[in-house]
């Protein structure tokens, strides 16, 4: 593989108006033609390394990881362990003004700021890789999908089975017409998020908790809030389930449905739906519900035909009558694509596809594979994808988009109605809650 460098990713301007101007330049004119330079390899920062962010620095070590940044010093006490050469930080924005070395960051923080980290570090010129989901709120994946454009930064959202075989032929098995024309998709997840520390609180509802343990020693409990309200303290927020807490996560639709819904979105070529609609069980402002049940409505998009896609969260999927006795849906969650011909299944991230009944998938003629394949992990697609110069498969102009239209079921769960969306504008046209939800206000000075 030939080997680029970016020599002028630190020129962004700052502002809306003016895009970084990217110069990719051969590495062997910068050191000769066998020459294989330290430099060839990218220094790397990552921010939030407690948690699944060192999953992902453990995938990138091939590159130089130079730089650490976590508001808690002890949940990330591995991190530092594993790469002792790398300086550590708490708070992002002085490593970003500190260190010029960096080249490409990695983003695992808690939902509520993966924008504004994401945004700060695309405007410092650096490349970005932030975990799903890729934000907050559906305004701000807009935000993100923007500034990557004006950037030109190369990006990626952690979805990992977008880089696996299962997506790919799960595309072209659709393409070919498999299973003829889809009006119907059931996705699922059996699994929920419940906060835990119910004897902490004031109330038998789901409220913030009235308790104010001290702080652990180790975390800034500010950075950590960062443009969330101020509230004090609890474990039930950190290291404990604050992807059920609304101001900071954004319940299983965040977590797991970006991951599910990836292989509905790419194969059947979705953009943003019609409609939204839910219901759901214990529904309150503070926690995401426990189950929900939300219809997404997509208009006809080139030769497909309107399509309407259910999202079982926290309850299992009706069985589709098709699946063999005795023979199991995949574990935790998946995807059954209701075809006029038949229905594909497969797993959480587009995994072990599978035409069902099983006399159909032996009898069915699959088509070559046409789509390119990913032959690295979805971390090291992103870095090859930064040196030879060229966007990441999972980049946030494809990212940005799944995020905002899985975001959009939240909208529907809170408010607990039926949603039009004006897509181009970025709006509900008939609900004022919804469009309240659709941004958040940020902390000062955040």
């Amino acid at each position: 593989m030939t080997h680029y460098k970016n020599i002028n990713r630190r020129q962004f301007l700052g502002t809306a108006a003016a895009a970084t101007a990217f110069t990719i330049v051969p590495r062997h004119v910068l050191g000769g033609k066998d020459h294989t330079a330290a430099s060839d390899k990218l220094n790397i920062a990552g921010i939030g390394v407690g948690g699944m962010g060192f999953g992902n620095l453990r995938a990138l070590e091939s590159q130089n990881i130079v730089a650490l940044c976590d508001v808690d010093h002890q949940y990330a006490a591995k991190a530092f362990k594993r790469y002792p050469d790398a300086a550590r930080y708490k708070d992002y924005r002085k490593m970003l003004e500190k260190q010029k070395d960096i080249d490409a960051v990695l983003i695992a923080t808690p939902d509520h700021s993966h924008a504004v980290i994401t945004i700060d570090c695309m405007k410092a010129g650096k490349h970005v890789f932030c975990q799903k989901p890729l934000t907050h709120t559906v305004k701000e994946a807009r935000d993100v999908t923007r500034v990557a454009e004006e950037t030109g930064v190369v990006t990626q959202m952690g979805i990992q089975g977008h880089s696996g075989e299962g997506i790919h032929r799960i595309c072209e098995w659709i393409w070919d017409g498999a299973i003829g024309k889809i009006e119907k998709v059931d996705a699922w997840c059996s699994l929920s998020y419940y906060p835990p520390g119910q004897a902490y609180w004031c109330t038998t509802h789901y409220d913030i908790p009235c308790e104010k343990p001290p702080v652990p020693e180790g975390l800034d409990w500010n950075l950590w809030l960062g443009p969330a309200a101020w509230r004090d303290y609890h474990p039930t927020y950190h290291p404990g389930r604050w992807r059920a807490w609304y101001d900071f996560g954004c319940g299983m639709m965040g977590d797991r449905g970006v991951h599910t819904l990836d292989s509905v979105f790419m194969a059947l070529k979705l953009a943003q739906p019609e409609a939204i609609s839910a219901t759901v069980s214990n529904l309150n402002n503070q926690t995401h519900p426990i189950s929900s049940i939300v219809n997404y409505y997509f208009a006809v998009r080139e030769d497909m035909p309107p399509v309407k896609l259910t999202w079982y969260e926290g309850i299992q999927v009706p069985r589709p009558e098709e699946l063999e006795d005795g023979r199991r849906l995949p574990a935790e969650g998946g995807v059954l694509f209701k075809g006029e011909k038949g229905t594909i299944m497969c797993g959480v991230y587009g995994d072990s596809p599978r035409i069902i009944p099983e006399e159909k998938m032996k009898a069915y003629k699959q088509p070559p594979k046409t789509l390119p394949r990913i032959d690295s992990s979805h971390e090291m697609e992103w870095v090859n994808a930064i040196k030879e110069g060229r966007k990441a498969n999972a980049g946030f102009r494809y990212s940005g988009p799944l995020t905002e239209f899985v975001l959009l079921g939240n909208l529907a769960k809170r408010t607990q109605s039926k949603l039009y969306y004006d897509a181009e504008n970025v709006k509900i046209t008939n609900n004022d809650q919804a469009n309240q939800l659709m941004n958040k206000e940020y902390r000062t000075g955040w």
